[in-house]
């Protein structure tokens, strides 16, 4: 699973000496590193690793086919050692990470690396898009254990609980349920809050009639998951059953579209469909969807703005919602793999609205 080669491959297309990296979950794809401060550097026939002596033997377990090399010391910077290992082994030319290196580690690199700094932000992300089998079965393994930890929640909501005690429980039935033990930044809201798309669970009391809004997912040896279910604590008035109900209509409209070489952009404007001659075509997020894989907003997204086709094995969430301020909002998102011939949604939770 680890991706050196797809790194060496693009040095080799590009005639560059070297690849430094800096972003977690490029670090994680290529080298199997699951820890912090981390920087990498790929060359043709090297790899080094730049850590702390806080990660160091950790470093020697999890990668040791890496030179792993303790930046750390009084006065020094990454960029000094990274520099020593540049002039020892003659690298003229270094593609980085210019979508996500700070402004102060590039200055530091421009006056103390000898090397020309080429910009390649993007090149690791664009490789993560498609994934590999394991990764789309750790993929399945985090959206089992999500639907799992809903499953259970949905006993603890009722009227009194607060929006912090559920969402507190939520990251702690998913862990109990086998995720890693690295929750995100889930969302649980309730009543008129929902509207806020990413609204902060607070000390907010459930009450008969709220709706409440479940956005949330965890990560499985990395690999993440997303999902977001809206239910009713009571009956639902007929408000909320028709704006759920236009909901539901437009997730299933994008999830029945989606196959290898439908075009993202595509995918919003079809979202819109069952809205069309009614009050919520304007109460909507103009993307509906992202892909997901060692982080849970990944690119490329379902949007207008991205006219490029969607490949096979893809892992997407699709998350259309309305969104009404001072009344509320409704959300529905699955996960799922883009496959050849459509969508296998990896989320067994019914599309049905659920009054509690």
């Amino acid at each position: 699973m680890l991706n050196e080669s797809k790194v060496r491959e693009y040095l080799e297309q590009k005639n560059l000496d070297a690849y430094f990296m800096a972003k977690r979950e490029n670090i994680r794809f290529t080298s199997g590193w699951t820890g912090d401060d981390s920087y990498l550097l790929l060359t043709k026939n090297g790899q080094y690793f730049f850590t702390d002596p806080r990660y160091t033997e950790q470093a020697d377990i999890e990668i040791p086919d890496y030179q792993v090399i303790n930046w750390r010391f009084p006065g020094k910077t990454v960029g000094d050692s990274v520099a020593k290992v540049v002039a020892e082994n003659n690298i003229k030319t270094i593609a980085f990470e210019d979508d996500y290196l700070t402004y102060d580690m590039y200055a530091d690199f421009h006056q103390k690396v000898k090397a020309e700094l080429v910009q390649a932000g993007g090149v690791i992300d664009h490789m993560r898009v498609v994934k590999s089998p394991q990764e789309i079965a750790y993929s399945r393994i985090a959206c089992e254990i999500t639907c799992r930890a809903y499953e259970r929640i949905l006993k603890e909501i009722k009227v009194g609980v607060t929006e912090k005690e559920l969402a507190m429980k939520l990251s702690l039935f998913m862990t109990q349920e086998g995720a890693d033990n690295q929750p995100y930044g889930n969302i649980l809201i309730s009543g008129a809050k929902t509207s806020l798309l990413h609204g902060i669970s607070d000390n907010k009391a459930i009450e008969y009639g709220d709706l409440v809004l479940l956005d949330f997912g965890c990560q499985y040896k990395g690999y993440m998951s997303d999902m977001t279910r809206t239910v009713v604590v009571g009956k639902a008035t007929a408000k909320q059953k028709e704006v759920y109900e236009y909901t539901r209509k437009s997730l299933e409209i994008v999830e029945d579209m989606l196959k290898a070489g439908v075009n993202y952009k595509d995918t919003y404007p079809e979202s819109l469909k069952p809205l069309e001659g009614t009050e919520y075509p304007d109460l909507t997020y103009n993307k509906i969807g992202h892909s997901i894989g060692l982080f849970v907003h990944e690119e490329p997204l379902l949007a207008v703005d991205y006219d490029e086709p969607v490949e096979a094995n893809t892992v997407l969430t699709v998350e259309p919602g309305i969104y009404i301020p001072g009344w509320g909002g409704i959300r529905l998102e699955d996960q799922g793999l883009v496959t050849e011939d459509g969508f296998e949604n990896m989320i067994s939770i019914s599309h049905d609205l659920i009054e509690l």
